[in-house]
């Protein structure tokens, strides 16, 4: 059997594995010049491969459809890809949050460890390839028709086509939405693409806040999103974040931001100012403890002025931000500072409120909400139920995830359960 592989991500490149297991021949057909361009970006270069949750975790961590993938989770787990890399030499740690990263910390070693596996399967790959169609003829896939690196047009024909494009996030890297469009012309539905992962924006007064603590990465905070219209919290994290020049990033914000854009109305939520979020700067004290703290901090510091007495309890990018919102005359004597004006400083330390007032563009996103409809799919095999021969891996399906080495989890293993049937 020929099988043809259209992307070489990780999920593609799984793919190509799987399939030669069966002893197909495989052919794998890449845009690029080279394999997983977008992998070597991941985890800021250092490739966030998986989660050491157990396999039963990873569907709740999966907001975007997870359930559709009960049974890719089953067919190829963590603990297979941790074995298959460590096969081609790739030892990995695990870092805060279960998060598996290569011990080197070089997303480029995971890499090369598929290369090796590709090549020493004898995977064929052809490079600076761009599909324009999937031929079918009577519902079954029949050939792929692309241009070669020579601009030459050229058909390939296939007992089966997995297509492993990707999404539309990170486009500088291939991923540009053209399984999308081949899926179409083959009678897929595509859902609604939004971007997920993705940082988030904020304007007026709050953008000016993000953009004087631009670059302040804080740890160990909790964030919690609320909707103030209805005065509930939509989504709480605790961990890291950042503020930009636009507004927040980080690992909690970008995980937010998959739940966020799921949530009903939030587009008129976000006109109208009506989405918060508050940081909790000292979530492990309470506001008792906070106050004692705080008194003690004043003791020692109780000839300064409050604007310099801060340097023990704050990074000093916020300080001037804390001593403007709490409204406490920055050249006020610590020992004169009152008690109301104490808990009034408490309360911001406890609820740092930012207005949030949209989502950057989905070329900044780390993953793609939307794709190919699950209801079209085959879950068990990743196979179209609408063209025999055709299947799907990876992005280019409608599933996403948290931040966390999920959504990698997903291209290997929707990748494998497609090559392997």
């Amino acid at each position: 059997m020929r099988v043809v592989i259209i992307g070489g991500g990780p999920a593609g490149m799984t793919a190509a594995l799987s399939s030669r297991k069966n002893k197909d021949e495989v052919i794998l057909l890449e845009k690029n010049s080279k394999l997983g361009r977008k992998l070597l970006i991941t985890g800021k270069g250092r490739c966030n491969i998986t989660s050491s949750l157990n396999m039963d975790e990873f569907i709740a961590n999966v907001p975007g459809n997870g359930k559709f993938l009960y049974s890719a989770f089953q067919n190829f787990t963590n603990l297979d890809i941790i074995n298959c890399l460590k096969q081609y030499g790739v030892s990995v740690k695990e870092e805060r949050g279960h998060r598996i990263f290569p011990t080197s910390d070089k997303s480029l070693d995971v890499l090369n460890a598929f290369e090796k596996a590709l090549k020493n399967n004898q995977v064929k790959i052809k490079f600076n390839c761009r599909v324009t169609k999937i031929v079918e003829e009577n519902n079954k896939v029949k050939s792929v028709v692309y241009i070669d690196e020579n601009g030459q047009t050229k058909t390939l024909l296939a007992d089966k086509v997995i297509l492993a494009t990707g999404g539309k996030s990170y486009p500088q890297t291939g991923s540009t939405g053209d399984g999308y469009d081949i899926a179409l012309k083959l009678g897929h539905t595509i859902t609604q693409i939004k971007p997920s992962l993705v940082p988030l924006t904020t304007k007026e007064t709050s953008l000016e806040i993000c953009k004087s603590l631009q670059g302040l990465s804080l740890k160990n905070v909790a964030i919690k999103f609320i909707d103030e219209e209805k005065n509930k919290v939509i989504y709480k994290d605790f961990g890291e974040m950042l503020f930009t020049h636009f507004g927040v990033s980080g690992p909690t914000i970008l995980s937010a931001s998959a739940h966020l854009l799921r949530y009903k109305n939030i587009n008129e939520l976000l006109k109208n100012n009506k989405i918060k979020l508050n940081i909790d700067l000292k979530p492990a004290l309470d506001q008792e403890k906070l106050n004692l703290r705080i008194q003690r901090d004043f003791e020692k510091e109780k000839n300064k002025e409050f604007k310099n007495s801060l340097n023990n309890l704050l990074p000093q990018k916020m300080i001037p931000i804390v001593v403007n919102i709490s409204k406490i005359n920055p050249e006020k004597q610590v020992n004169q500072v009152t008690k109301e004006e104490r808990l009034q400083l408490i309360s911001i330390l406890k609820n740092f409120t930012i207005t949030i007032s949209g989502f950057r563009p989905i070329e900044e996103a780390i993953i793609t909400a939307g794709g190919i409809n699950i209801k079209e799919i085959n879950p068990k095999t990743m196979e179209s139920k609408l063209v025999q021969g055709l299947f799907f891996a990876g992005e280019i399906i409608d599933v996403d995830a948290y931040t966390g080495g999920f959504n990698l989890q997903i291209a290997y293993s929707t990748g494998y359960t497609a090559g392997m049937h």
